[in-house]
């Protein structure tokens, strides 16, 4: 798959070619290439060659295959990347999200350390609002894009955590982090996730989402061939097959539907967001903490 961004100083355009053939893929693009500029000129815009970044994207077994050839873009020649940015999101060539965790942490560490400078300054409570502020907003950005990650991964965005808990709490490095986060009240990072995608499945269901991630979600009893399934008298939605459990997994049809599937029906007939919210964040807590917490 290759894809390849071009930016006038209005908006960023889009082309993608999906196939099994490297060389198909590589001309496709090129022809996307030339399209795209005249399609700036059209609207008196010029195309900024400096900003255009192409990038080539398969699995991780596939990536000595993919093209490393130059493209024309206008006058300008655009080497390939291994990773992109888009609207604040890192992605890999790989799809890992690598990039994007390790930047986010190196970050959210750099906002820690200007905050311990300030800790004997102000209170636990500011405290604990300058960290969900500072801290939790670059967590939180984007991080339904991080849904099946490996654990070693995602253990890089733990440790954000539990340095933010330490400082929060003024323990030492060598206390256990459990017992601060339970008393502190925060979801660990794989809950936060499963949290944003239900949050985002929700919506969707209720017409106050995107109408383009409603498309993906379905439920079951809406399903004319699964009508007399048992879970059709649930709100459980229906989970697509996917053919790459590596990346398909982690799509959001895929990973928001398991996300809603898990949750018990107290939770999924809330008859509001902010009732579904409470309740969420209740029997995440409980998933990470025990249900004596």
């Amino acid at each position: 798959m290759g894809y390849i961004r071009t930016f006038t100083p209005m908006t960023p355009k889009f082309t993608a070619s999906v196939g099994l053939d490297p060389q198909i893929n590589y001309r496709a693009v090129c022809r996307a290439a030339l399209v795209t500029s005249p399609h700036g000129c059209s609207q008196r815009l010029q195309l900024n060659a400096v900003k255009t970044e192409v990038m080539w994207c398969s699995s991780a077994r596939r990536q000595h295959q993919l093209p490393t050839n130059s493209l024309s873009v206008c006058s300008d020649t655009v080497t390939p990347v291994q990773s992109a940015r888009d609207l604040g999101i890192y992605i890999d060539s790989d799809l890992s999200m690598r990039t994007h965790i390790l930047k986010t942490v190196s970050g959210c560490f750099a906002v820690l350390r200007q905050l311990r400078s300030i800790r004997r300054s102000v209170s636990p409570q500011v405290m604990t609002s300058l960290v969900v502020s500072l801290v939790f907003s670059r967590l939180d950005y984007g991080c339904a894009t991080l849904v099946g990650l490996p654990h070693h991964l995602m253990d890089r965005l733990q440790s954000v955590m539990n340095a933010a808990a330490r400082l929060v709490h003024c323990s030492s490095k060598f206390d256990h982090i459990t017992p601060i986060l339970r008393e502190l009240h925060w979801l660990r990072d794989p809950e936060r996730i499963t949290f944003r995608l239900a949050v985002l499945a929700y919506r969707c269901q209720h017409g106050i989402g995107p109408s383009y991630l409603a498309a993906d979600l379905h439920r079951v009893a809406d399903v004319e061939s699964r009508q007399r399934l048992r879970s059709a008298s649930s709100a459980a939605l229906v989970v697509p097959r996917t053919s790459n459990p590596t990346i398909g997994d982690r799509s959001f049809q895929v990973a928001a539907a398991r996300a809603w599937n898990s949750l018990p029906p107290l939770v999924t007939s809330s008859s509001s967001l902010p009732v579904f919210r409470r309740l969420l964040k209740t029997e995440l807590f409980k998933r990470s903490y025990g249900s004596s917490s």
